[in-house]
């Protein structure tokens, strides 16, 4: 149940109906478990089927291959309110509905749908995307992980970094290098049986905690030519038109994590007493939840716009980076405030605020940094090359 007076978005009846879907099911299956999601780095994988009976994984994904067949703005719903709920959980549900499920379905061919989608959607499976290296991050087309030709397929040498899901993932997409320079890599589809694929490092991270993230090792690992998705030695195109689209739903990310801030600091203030008062009736604190309200639905109503432009096929690359600009950086400076409010309270463990924080700072980072968000919107309104 909100904290929060609605605003009506009139976002629509299917927007609606995730929203009342996802929510409850967060509400009832997911919040009760994000402390210990965090406290023991766990992935609860038992509930990945659970949220494709809800039709989660597929909300993109036409109805003809299983899906529901509905809009990024029904996606960015979801996403926000599996994040209220646990931001970790929300960041592996993007990776998965997102970045592997929902580039399957633009770029898959029938054959490649039709074998992977259907686990993948229904949460038998767990999807993945691997772009980052360790000397490729930002800089993705500086990739090293090679791919050569040989009869049949490709055999891949090399290691991927900072992988969402890996460790986990049945489906992963993967990115390698079949020739030079930007004109020179491809999207491969990888099942995690394949000989010569294996899962390195586990990499420990300050928030996301439950979020799985490792490196992938490939030491002569053969793909065979069937699984190339999309153009050969068009990986970059597969790749960068991807990017709009996972900007987009994953500042909903911190939407989530923002209206849980609300969640609990709300009523803190109205109880918490000093003075002979609650602590809400100070101007100082009243500023602050009003601050963090505005932060949020401020960075709502952009994200929710792009999301409308993504449907429309009107999104600019501009617009979804500066969405998530936006979203990420009130959603650092709202879990801010959360601990401040609490005071001592929110600089301890016993409360989730600090997890907020935590979790927050990840979208700062992950899908390219701000200052490569800034630098697009800054080049395109410009004009500089």
């Amino acid at each position: 149940m909100s904290t929060l007076p609605d605003f009506d978005f009139a976002l629509g009846e299917a927007a609606d109906m995730i929203r009342d879907t996802t929510a409850r099911f967060a509400a009832d299956k997911i919040a009760p478990i994000a402390a210990k999601i965090d406290a023991e780095d766990w992935f609860p994988v038992e509930l990945w089927p659970q949220m494709g009976e809800l039709g989660l994984h597929g909300i993109t994904v036409s109805e003809e291959d299983g899906g529901l067949g509905l809009g990024y703005l029904e996606h960015v719903i979801a996403m926000e309110e599996v994040s209220r709920a646990s931001a970790s959980l929300g960041l592996s549900y993007g990776a998965h509905s997102n970045l592997c499920v929902n580039q399957l379905r633009r770029w898959g061919n029938p054959e490649q749908k039709a074998k992977y989608l259907p686990g993948l959607i229904s949460g038998e499976h767990v999807g993945s995307l691997a772009m980052s290296e360790v000397g490729a991050g930002s800089d993705v087309v500086s990739m090293k992980l090679k791919a050569e030709a040989v009869p049949g397929g490709y055999r891949l040498n090399g290691t991927k970094f900072w992988i969402t899901n890996s460790a986990y993932a049945e489906t992963l997409i993967v990115y390698a290098k079949t020739g030079e320079g930007s004109g020179g890599i491809t999207a491969f589809i990888i099942e995690k049986d394949m000989p010569g694929f294996s899962i390195g490092q586990k990499i420990q991270k300050m928030g996301m905690r439950g979020s799985p993230t490792a490196e992938l090792v490939f030491n002569d690992c053969f793909v065979p030519e069937e699984n190339i998705m999309g153009p050969l030695n068009g990986g970059v195109g597969v790749l960068m038109s991807g990017l709009d689209y996972e900007r987009a739903v994953l500042a909903a990310g911190p939407l989530g994590i923002m209206q849980a801030c609300l969640d609990v600091v709300l009523p803190y203030v109205r109880e918490r007493k000093q003075f002979g008062q609650p602590i809400g009736a100070f101007q100082m604190v009243q500023a602050k939840v009003a601050d963090m309200y505005v932060a949020l639905n401020s960075a709502r109503a952009y994200v929710y716009a792009v999301a409308r432009a993504c449907d429309a096929g009107k999104t600019t690359r501009f617009d979804a980076a500066g969405a998530i600009l936006l979203a990420s950086e009130n959603a650092v400076k709202c879990s801010l405030e959360a601990i401040q409010a609490l005071g001592g309270a929110g600089y301890t463990t016993d409360w989730p605020v600090e997890r907020f924080l935590r979790d927050a700072k990840l979208y700062d980072i992950g899908a390219g940094t701000n200052e490569i968000r800034r630098f697009l919107i800054a080049r395109e309104l410009i004009g500089a090359r």
